[in-house]
């Protein structure tokens, strides 16, 4: 089995390389092979490659930069990856892209299910969105996942940027009222290799939309407070944490108040479930420790 991952360095790719590499062939797009910026490549580059399965792990993350530049937002997380639908369709092959909770605008007081109707309330979200349609336009074998509060031990994110600032500062403010899970990387790309595992073997549910997140609910706060449990238990500084109000916090991007999403529908048809988010944590951290 040939698989192709656009992506190279980010968080999730980063571990598919890892989980999925003794499944087949991968066949790893960066940047530098495939700017997804440019649309004309797209379909050339997959149509050489000739994959029998396509995992979209690309995409603009930056959530507050995408407010400063839509066009390029949308390029790469609405145009490209309806044209790599297209080239999946073109082939005959499953499609399996990553979305988020940002689709939704927080106001649910209960977790956010597939039937639920979107409504983004940034240019991140917006984008997010319009991916999601574009797929869905096309039609084909596909998954989109939506996910969320996604952090690892590499790049730009809220475990790394606490345990950074926590061990610098002597009083850290978090905010406390925006209520989601945290999912580790390595998590959603175990994931992913069960839903290619069920998909190779002949035991694929529906295709669609599903909700990927870990198990459980915390807020930043809440995250952060588990991070700095964590080195105080190594025996290493740890800032004072204050919890506050998103008011607090004014950022470009608006965030979601609610991230909380109802996953049960990947297991009931996938047979695919995610471990508590505080348990994914000590598991990603201790990784750390051993390497």
């Amino acid at each position: 089995m040939k698989i192709l991952i656009t992506g190279q360095h980010g968080q999730v790719s980063r571990h598919l390389q890892h989980s999925l590499a003794d499944l087949g062939e991968l066949c790893v797009l960066g940047r530098e092979r495939l700017d997804l910026g440019q649309s004309g490549q797209i379909l050339a580059a997959v149509r050489a490659e000739r994959p029998d399965l396509i995992v979209n792990a690309a995409a603009h993350t930056a959530v507050d930069q995408a407010e400063s530049e839509p066009d390029l937002a949308h390029a790469l997380n609405a145009t490209a990856p309806g044209l790599l639908a297209e080239a999946a369709a073109e082939l005959g092959v499953p499609l399996i892209h990553y979305s988020t909770d940002y689709v939704f605008d927080g106001r649910k007081p209960a977790p956010y299910t597939e039937q639920d109707a979107p409504n983004p309330l940034s240019v991140y979200g917006t984008s997010k969105l319009a991916g999601e349609q574009a797929i869905q336009a096309v039609g084909g074998q596909h998954l989109i996942l939506r996910t969320s509060w996604v952090y690892s031990l590499q790049g730009r994110n809220f475990l790394l940027t606490m345990h950074k600032l926590l061990q610098e500062r002597e009083e850290l403010r978090v905010v406390a009222d925006q209520i989601g899970a945290p999912t580790w990387a390595g998590s959603i790309a175990h994931s992913t290799r069960q839903l290619i595992e069920r998909w190779r073997d002949g035991q694929a549910g529906e295709w669609g939309v599903y909700h990927l997140t870990a198990q459980g609910e915390t807020s930043w706060f809440g995250f952060a407070q588990a991070i700095g449990a964590q080195l105080a238990a190594q025996g290493k500084p740890c800032a004072r944490l204050e919890p506050i109000p998103t008011s607090a916090y004014p950022t470009p991007a608006t965030r979601p108040l609610n991230s909380r999403l109802d996953c049960s529908r990947l297991a009931q048809q996938w047979g695919v479930s995610q471990p508590d988010w505080h348990d994914a944590l000590l598991e990603c951290l201790a990784a750390q420790r051993q390497a």
